[in-house]
């Protein structure tokens, strides 16, 4: 393979593989490509990973790219256990990427969904102010939210409140009328067919556990090496692996700073004979002193309403029970310098966090403060998702995109996405392209 000024060229043999491989990828199939080489490896199937490899094709045709993922399909962890909302980029400081990339990505993605047919609800939100203390609070909120474009905000009285939510009381409310839901799995399978449609090939069941060079020199190859054996070459990699950012990052030498924290977050769900309780999305006004957002009234694709989540720590990365463990991910999580601290500063929070993981009454409580008629009877326990946090030795949450590479002329060759902070669902489209020119810029594609 030969690097042409800014154009990868592919030997003709490879362009027969490509063709015969990406025939098999359009009957469904996840094969290797013969000589098991790429020209770039995503590892990483979740819907950043998805997203990245789809767009990467989208603008470099020629390029011979794989996507490696260690579950039996896409979208298994993150991207599958979340809200399923589509935000429109309140929250975020102005100016800031999270906010430009939002506002934008959620702009692409309901274009993207309409091309593909996919279901989805533009039915609003409502940030409510239940008490006098939140009102400045909310007007700052609309404030940020009218500098960063977001459009069609409007501030509601408690009578329009009313005419919205009819069973939700509050001061003061911040409606965001395009706020929407969506299945963000479906989302990610529709990447994924994009990705296959353009020739990638998708390998599942692999799980890299080795990084490195094979010889030495410019055109030294990198070496994936799965925990069943199988091996990939690839010219370049880009790592979006989530959950295992941090471990896959440290596998070419990168620092184990920041490290990733798993928090995880239950849902109730309210019973089918209660859901005309709620018509859109309720959330509490934000409190910039606490690290979440707090509980919330989210409608579901199926009908459904989800109410919550609480955040605690969880002691399995990818476990979704509440008695889930792992002694590696929770011996990572006890050592780690910067926990403590956080726990440390937001002590009274966590409790709170920890009695509602137990007690229906503690969370049904903070949801009466909205919606009064709310009782334990008409909620069951629903699903539960764990976000990956990634944490500094402060014991600061990042809150802003992490690129990094590692040492050496490893290091030059690899682009490690260590943090794609919320809401990267809801911006996948548009943080793709900020990653491809990342990818660009350092590969010199």
């Amino acid at each position: 393979m030969l690097l042409c000024g800014a154009t990868i060229l592919v030997p003709r043999a490879a362009l027969l593989t490509r063709l015969l491989s990406g025939l098999g990828a359009l009957r469904g199939l996840s094969s290797i490509s013969a000589n098991n080489t790429y020209d770039v490896v995503v590892v990483g199937a979740g819907i950043v990973g998805l997203a990245v490899a789809r767009q990467l094709l989208l603008r470099h045709p020629n390029l011979l790219v794989g996507v490696l993922e260690k579950e039996a399909g896409v979208a298994r962890h993150q991207s599958g256990h979340n809200s399923g909302v589509i935000h429109s980029g309140l929250y975020y400081a102005p100016g800031s990427l999270k906010a430009m990339l939002c506002v934008r990505g959620a702009a692409l993605l309901y274009a993207y969904c309409e091309e593909r047919h996919i279901p989805y609800r533009r039915c609003g939100k409502l940030v409510v102010a239940v008490e006098r203390s939140e009102v400045p609070r909310l007007r700052a909120l609309y404030e940020r939210g009218l500098q960063n474009k977001v459009p069609d905000l409007c501030l509601l009285q408690p009578h329009d409140i009313q005419e919205r939510e009819p069973y939700c009381r509050g001061l003061l409310a911040l409606e965001s009328p395009h706020t929407g839901i969506v299945d963000y799995k479906r989302v990610a399978e529709a990447y994924a067919e994009d990705f296959r449609e353009a020739g990638g090939l998708l390998h599942t069941g692999f799980e890299v556990n080795s990084i490195q060079l094979v010889g030495t020199g410019a055109q030294a190859p990198i070496e994936l090496l799965s925990t069943g054996g199988a091996r990939i070459q690839s010219r370049y990699v880009v790592t979006c692996a989530g959950l295992q950012s941090d471990r896959v990052a440290q596998m070419s030498g990168c620092s184990f700073q920041p490290s990733i924290v798993p928090f995880r977050g239950d849902y109730l769900v309210l019973r089918p004979e209660k859901a005309h309780l709620v018509r859109g999305n309720i959330y509490p006004t934000p409190n910039p002193s606490l690290p979440f957002l707090g509980v919330h009234f989210t409608p579901r694709m199926d009908g459904s309403v989800w109410l919550g989540p609480n955040a605690i720590l969880a002691f399995k990365r990818e476990g979704y029970g509440l008695l889930d463990f792992d002694a590696k991910d929770t011996w990572d999580t006890v050592l780690n310098r910067g926990l403590a601290k956080l726990l440390f500063r937001h002590f009274k929070a966590g409790a709170a966090e920890l009695l509602r993981s137990f007690s229906m009454a503690a969370t049904i409580k903070d949801l009466q403060r909205f919606i009064p008629e709310i009782t334990v009877k008409d909620v069951a326990r629903g699903p539960s998702g764990v976000r990956a946090q990634a944490l500094d030795g402060e014991g600061n949450l990042v809150d802003d995109f992490i690129f990094d590479g590692g040492v050496g002329a490893l290091g030059s060759r690899i682009l490690h996405v260590r943090n794609a902070p919320s809401p990267a669902a809801t911006s996948s489209l548009a943080i793709s392209e900020v990653i491809v020119d990342e990818v660009e810029q350092k590969f010199e594609i």
